[in-house]
């Protein structure tokens, strides 16, 4: 018989473990589902990435397996595999591979967490690690399983910890309920709207997208935001979470991209000392206050658009605004009308009142183009018009518009071979490479991650909201050797991840890394604690503690709280002293 009275216990959480999973999921390569013990989908990533707080609606003999035996599942071979004997759907199931562990408390499973792998690849990596992945998930269970005890005596912890995750996030959200009437927006979406909270709440608000047959399309699409009798176009896409719809606002919002640059003081926010990064940060000084275009070259996820806001921040336009576009994660054809803009009524579906574009808005200030490799052919030949007459000329319009901006662009592309094979316009590279500038991988910036780790804790610790939770050298010590494939971009995500899964008071140890860092060989070994022989270890003093509290005490927890430490540090240290079966 299925346990079917916890499922609030996972789902006070749900926002916390959807965030979770996707960051897991990230680190591990493969995608990841938990759901709960009445076989609702609390998370998931990939194919499973949506109809969150829905029953699953398919075949469920793998999980009902797990949520009934306690025990975790692992199938390298689907289809074959006892268990899907009988499937209905056992003919169209595009599962690989499958790795599942429960998530148990106090002898009850409240849920299992997966992995789901629907490629050869993906099979291939649960196969040749499972011992490892499942060791590693095990953990993680007893990490949801701590949160959820930690969660039990507050009676409103979802709308809690909900608001407080969307707060927290970047990008513009409204909450809206199954009517599509928003019920709550947060402070990047009342930015990009213009409206207060108070406004908000008075107002009746309305979105639907711009055509039709964009709710067949993923990604971000064009909506009109009727707010009363005003209305805005605003690129965006809808999620379901807790009941909820959210509208997630794309990051290149022309009103969230226009934003005065604040006085920040010099690289504050550019890390590292090593000797190319300190060769860098000249010639950025050297540098910014020219007018001349920048091209930042670099590997994906080195920070490329912190340089380019330090250039402006040092620049004599500061105090105007930076806008920054990533042209590979627009559609061409929307991209035209972002960068340019739109006269009234210039096309079918043209906001009324037509449309600023970025260049233009952009006036007296800096526009960062990403990715500028990916911008097609016409597009280049229209930007280089602007480089060259130093006009603008939106959509529809037969009159240019005068621009003082500077550009800044960045790729990751190599533009010899792009130009070889007419994928870029020779003039306008000239034209946008006046002053280059290289940015170093991570593995090549001797000594700056432990820098950057440190940056990015105070970051992530402050806006989750929790304690500072520190690092163990032989944390920092793998980390420091790890050739960071993703660079800076990686080592944020790991560090975000860490920072919420680590228990509250405990430091990143090494077992908190995922699974891919036990095969990373430490640059130098960490010197060990030498004790007098004659003396008892701390490791042994703790050992036999832990030991007689449990002997004496029946309930994990309260052994947790005699010794002042978390249920999941507990945890840890009961598989570190082999003590599992007591």
């Amino acid at each position: 018989m299925l346990n079917t009275t916890v499922t609030s216990e996972l789902m006070k959480l749900q926002p916390t473990i959807l965030r979770f999973t996707q960051t897991l999921s990230a680190v591990l390569k493969i995608d990841a589902e938990v759901v709960d013990a009445n076989l609702v989908r609390i998370a998931g990533t990939g194919p499973y990435s949506k109809f969150f707080g829905k029953k699953l609606n398919t075949s469920s003999r793998i999980f009902r397996y797990i949520l009934e035996t306690h025990e975790e599942k692992v199938v390298v071979k689907s289809r074959t595999d006892p268990l899907c004997e009988g499937c209905t759907n056992k003919g169209t199931c595009r599962e690989t591979a499958f790795l599942g562990v429960p998530i148990i408390i106090e002898e009850r499973c409240l849920g299992v967490i997966s992995l789901v792998a629907f490629t050869e690849e993906s099979r291939e990596r649960i196969k040749d690690n499972v011992q490892l992945f499942s060791d590693y998930i095990k953990h993680i269970a007893q990490i949801v399983v701590s949160k959820v005890e930690e969660k039990d005596n507050i009676a409103d912890g979802l709308d809690e910890v909900f608001t407080n995750l969307i707060e927290n996030m970047d990008q513009g959200v409204l909450v809206l309920d199954e009517s599509r009437r928003v019920k709550y927006g947060n402070q990047p979406a009342l930015t990009n709207l213009n409206m207060t909270r108070d406004a908000l709440n008075k107002t009746e608000v309305n979105i639907q997208p711009l055509s039709m047959h964009n709710n067949e399309l993923k990604g971000h699409q064009q909506h009109i935001i009727s707010l009363g009798e005003r209305q805005e176009l605003v690129v965006g896409q809808f999620y379901h979470a807790q009941g909820h719809q959210l509208f997630l606002m794309a990051y290149y919002q022309p009103n969230s991209s226009i934003a005065i640059a604040e006085s920040l003081p010099q690289f504050s926010t550019v890390i590292g000392e090593c000797k190319k990064m300190r060769q860098l940060k000249t010639l950025i000084t050297r540098i910014a206050s020219s007018p001349s275009s920048v091209l930042i070259n670099g590997e994906s996820g080195t920070g490329k658009e912190v340089i380019a806001n330090a250039v402006h921040n040092l620049s004599d336009r500061k105090n105007n605004p930076f806008i920054a576009i990533n042209c590979a994660a627009i559609p061409d054809q929307l991209l035209e009308s972002e960068l340019f803009g739109y006269v009234k009524g210039a096309f079918t579906g043209a906001s009324s009142k037509g449309k600023t574009g970025l260049i233009q808005a952009a006036n007296k200030g800096t526009l960062f183009l990403d990715e500028i490799g990916d911008m097609s052919m016409t597009l280049q030949a229209k930007l280089l018009r602007v480089l060259e007459e130093r006009e603008v000329m939106p959509i529809g319009s037969n009159k240019a518009v005068p621009v003082d901006i500077r550009i800044i662009s960045a790729t990751n592309r190599n533009f010899a071979e792009m130009i070889a094979t007419n994928n870029f316009r020779e003039d306008l590279y000239y034209r946008l490479n006046v002053i280059p500038i290289h940015l170093p991988p991570l593995k090549d910036r001797e000594g700056d991650v432990e820098l950057l780790i440190r940056f990015f804790l105070e970051i992530h610790t402050q806006k989750i909201g929790v304690g500072y939770p520190g690092i163990t050298p032989e944390a920092m010590n793998r980390l420091n050797s790890y050739h960071w494939p993703g660079n800076v971009r990686e080592l944020s995500n790991l560090i975000e991840y860490l920072v919420n899964v680590v228990p509250e008071g405990d430091q990143i140890d090494v077992d908190l890394l995922p699974p891919y860092f036990d095969n990373v060989q430490p640059k130098q070994k960490v010197e060990p604690i030498i004790h007098d022989d004659s003396a008892m270890s701390l490791e042994e003093m703790e050992k036999i503690r832990i030991e007689e509290a449990i002997g004496r005490l029946s309930n994990r927890k309260l052994v947790a709280e005699e010794l002042g430490i978390g249920i999941a540090t507990l945890y840890r240290k009961i598989k570190k002293y082999g003590l599992g079966n007591h």
